[in-house]
């Protein structure tokens, strides 16, 4: 048996009072008030409540060892990514990786394998394989119900997976941004009960005022954190934390803690804030993490001061199993696991030939999922030939089928700023397959080669220069640590800036234009896509 003195954040009983906690079995054996109080204090570990892993281009394993330095316990994890890449086998690597993690994982059954019927993934995931995901131990929800459109019109193949996460009495997460009104609770009360995608106030609103739980989500792209903190004020029992994408350079620095600091620095409770990012999620999904009850498994975390909020230890199962520097966990080896089968493309397939583009132009927009559709101006047309208008930021962007050999889609793109040279990654939402943005068809066609040559990672050429990350895990994931990756990740991000692109995170916006479920206008491999109406161009 162990004993620890701290000052305890009691979130149960919204209280801070010394205590003597004694830890048996790895289990919490007894809670008792003292009367010294102690230098350090004492609270449950944080939650992630909803996180693709492979956005952080490191396996569970090394994610973990970054994490627990933030006072990370557990996660709700979807491996949707992975699984539009291998199927359900992409699930039970993830599962497989996290094995001697010590990090507490919560992985989901992907609900939308493809995501959608617009774009080729490279695998498939029905209701029949649904219901055996859901039947594990490591399973605990149904991830992002992403097919809102399938849920409203009452798809027989949607609904029987919704259904098969009730009938094992898990819960069933939500993906529907901009949806409000009738159609909003309709959704709802199909059995949805998160959503991690509303970007205005008057939407989360709504969506709290039918039922749902709101996730406030603050990515490294994806970033709803200013938008929807006034929601803490009133509706803190019914939210939760979650970072969604969280890339290695942004984990290196912090994880939900950077959210409770920003929070208590705008005048939030400081238990609402904890309840939320440890309570609601452990309760939520039936998680198993300890909340510093009598009985429960003994994870916490040790900070310097409820003020400042600094996490100075983090605790698993009664072990200490890191510090605010270094976790315990070793390095290890990784296997390798993909599906990549196209050779290499000639420039002259990104050719577009024309006398008239009509297609609606996609505007990216810097830290947002979403995108606005561009007509203000057009790219230039040079004897038949389509091609960027650097003047006006119109570059060319093009998904190419990693899956098989086909043409690839083409289109146009405003803010990504590049005035030399292209850049491309098989990080590309939902689907992975390869998307590219660039000035010349020649820049383009060498930056995907990078990636054909490597099957997967992430590219930039410029003139003569040529950088470039591989992915060899599914084409999303390295077999490096954190710090690695991180460290090649910042080198390569900066490069792109050199090139001229302003975004924060040039490469994970570059990966939401495949994103069709979200939008306004997107691209996959079959060509540009209304996300609106759910139609080609």
């Amino acid at each position: 048996m162990k004993e620890i003195k701290a000052n305890l954040i009691d979130i149960h009983q919204r209280d801070i009072y010394p205590a003597a906690i004694q830890i048996e079995a790895g289990k919490i054996k007894s809670v008792t008030r003292i009367k010294e109080s102690q230098v350090n204090y004492i609270c449950p570990g944080l939650i992630d409540a909803h996180i693709h892993i492979e956005s952080s281009m490191v396996v569970p394993y090394e994610f973990a060892r970054v994490a627990l330095c933030h006072g990370t316990v557990g996660t709700i994890s979807d491996p949707h990514e992975i699984a539009n890449v291998l199927g359900a086998e992409g699930v039970h690597y993830m599962i497989d990786n996290t094995k001697d993690a010590l990090l507490k994982f919560h992985f989901g059954a992907p609900s939308c394998v493809p995501a959608t019927s617009f774009e080729t993934a490279g695998a498939v995931i029905d209701s029949d394989q649904i219901r055996e995901l859901l039947a594990l131990d490591d399973i605990y929800y149904l991830s992002e119900m992403m097919n809102y459109p399938g849920v409203l019109q009452g798809d027989p193949e949607v609904l029987a997976k919704i259904a098969a996460a009730q009938r094992f009495g898990k819960p069933v997460d939500g993906h529907a941004p901009g949806l409000m009104g009738a159609d909003a609770a309709a959704y709802i009360q199909a059995g949805i009960s998160t959503d991690h995608e509303c970007y205005t106030l008057e939407e989360a609103q709504g969506k709290l005022a039918h039922g749902m739980k709101i996730l406030i989500r603050e990515g490294s792209a994806a970033k709803n954190y200013d938008a929807l903190h006034p929601l803490i004020l009133d509706h803190a029992d019914r939210l939760m934390f979650c970072s969604d994408d969280k890339h290695p350079d942004d984990l290196l620095v912090s994880h939900i803690d950077a959210l409770i600091r920003r929070s208590l620095a705008l005048g939030y409770d400081l238990f609402d804030l904890l309840r939320m990012a440890s309570l609601h999620p452990v309760e939520h999904y039936d998680m198993n993490v300890g909340l510093l009850r009598v009985g429960d498994p003994a994870d916490f975390i040790m900070i310097d001061h409820p003020e400042s909020f600094r996490v100075t230890a983090t605790y698993i199962d009664g072990e200490q199993v890191a510090d605010a520097d270094s976790s315990i966990l070793q390095p290890q080896t990784h296997s390798v696991i993909n599906q990549f089968n196209i050779a290499a493309i000639p420039s002259d397939v990104l050719v577009v030939r024309g006398d008239e583009y009509d297609t609606p132009i996609i505007e990216a927009i810097d830290g947002a999922l979403i995108t606005e559709k561009y007509t203000d101006a057009r790219p230039i047309i040079e004897e038949g030939i389509i091609g960027s208008n650097l003047s006006e930021d119109i570059l060319k962007v093009a998904v190419v089928n990693r899956y098989q050999q086909a043409p690839p889609a083409i289109g146009f793109i405003k803010h990504f700023g590049l005035k030399a040279g292209a850049i491309a990654s098989t990080v590309a939402h939902d689907s992975h397959n390869i998307i590219c943005v660039g000035v010349d068809d020649e820049s383009m066609a060498r930056a995907i080669n990078l990636l054909v040559q490597s099957q997967g990672g992430l590219s930039a050429v410029r003139g003569d220069e040529e950088r470039h990350i591989a992915l060899p895990i599914a084409g999303l994931m390295s077999d490096l640590s954190c710090q690695e990756i991180g460290k090649a990740y910042a080198d390569l991000s900066r490069f792109v800036r050199e090139m001229g692109c302003s975004l924060h995170s040039p490469y994970m916006t570059l990966s939401f234009m495949a994103l069709l479920v979200i939008p306004k206008i997107k691209i996959s491999d079959r060509g540009m896509f209304n996300a609106e109406s759910f139609s080609f161009y």
